[in-house]
């Protein structure tokens, strides 16, 4: 049995005091956005950095959640953020797999996928075709443009390349078809691989902000992340939320908690999806090394 040395326990003790003074490192912005968004006038007003509130007040998230506008665009983000992924994944997988196999110009489509890696039309080329194509002013020009990512493309078909094919060709000799296949071997054996990269298209979903300001003129089908950037980059949040909703609080609270408070809220959902996936993410891992 293998015995730690002094030095080998002495260098775990100072590797986990060092990640843990980095992993406080990273949780300070996080606490001090948390303590802003639940402190009173009073606490701003005299201190400069606060990590913990002194006098608890929830005036800013009465604020923000009684904003009709604030609702709308959360639940418009959930829209575009689900449907996106299952359109990014769907597209993504099927393309992967169809890679996979030998069909008619497959090493000349592979190549211009990685090509597209490697060079980007830019901003202007997609908003004329986005604006070509009738998507102006809907959510489908936040999801279609970017519907598959290449690099998650080529991982994916390098994940399938791995599954044994004597599994497909077993199915095949039963009488599946491809796709019957595809979905009964193939997609069961790659949950890993699609939780993963369903997180990475569910974050970027979440989290898009300036196809919104191109392409999206109608208010009422912002996304979370603009109607963020107008309270908290353009401080306006009394225009934002409403005049009305201001006027209907005792104690308004200064626009420095209600920007935490919408930063803390915009941000705390996706969030709390990677724990449900986290699951994945090791037995992916565990795969990987088995295979390796």
């Amino acid at each position: 049995m293998y015995k730690k040395t002094f030095l080998n326990r002495t260098f775990d003790v100072l590797n986990v005091i060092f990640l843990t003074i980095i992993a406080g490192l990273m949780l300070l912005p996080f606490i001090h956005i948390f303590s802003v968004s639940f402190s009173s006038l009073q606490d701003v007003l005299l201190k400069d950095f606060i990590l913990w509130p002194t006098h608890w007040a929830v005036d800013s998230y009465k604020a923000i959640f009684a904003s009709n506008h604030f609702i709308r665009s959360i639940f418009v983000t959930m829209y575009i953020t689900v449907l996106g992924t299952a359109v990014s994944l769907i597209l993504t997988a099927t393309m992967a797999y169809g890679l996979t196999r030998n069909v008619l110009g497959q090493k000349w489509i592979l190549l211009l996928v990685v090509f597209t890696i490697l060079f980007n039309a830019g901003m202007i080329p997609v908003y004329l075709v986005v604006k070509a194509t009738g998507l102006m002013n809907s959510i489908w020009a936040l999801i279609i443009p970017s519907a598959i990512s290449s690099f998650n493309l080529i991982v994916i078909r390098q994940f399938f390349l791995s599954i044994p094919n004597e599994l497909n060709e077993a199915a095949l000799m039963d009488g599946a078809n491809e796709l019957r296949s595809f979905w009964s071997i193939i997609l069961p054996l790659s949950k890993p691989a699609l939780a993963t990269f369903g997180l990475f298209y569910a974050v970027g979903h979440w989290n898009k902000y300036f196809e919104g300001i191109l392409y999206l003129n109608d208010a009422a089908k912002w996304p979370i992340q603009v109607v963020l950037r107008q309270i908290v980059i353009m401080n306006e949040a009394t225009s934002t939320l409403g005049a009305d909703v201001m006027l209907q609080l005792e104690n308004p609270p200064p626009p420095v908690t209600i920007q935490m408070a919408a930063i803390l809220v915009a941000t705390l959902p996706i969030l709390l999806v990677y724990p449900f996936l986290q699951k994945h993410f090791a037995k992916g891992v565990m795969i990987g090394s088995v295979k390796g």
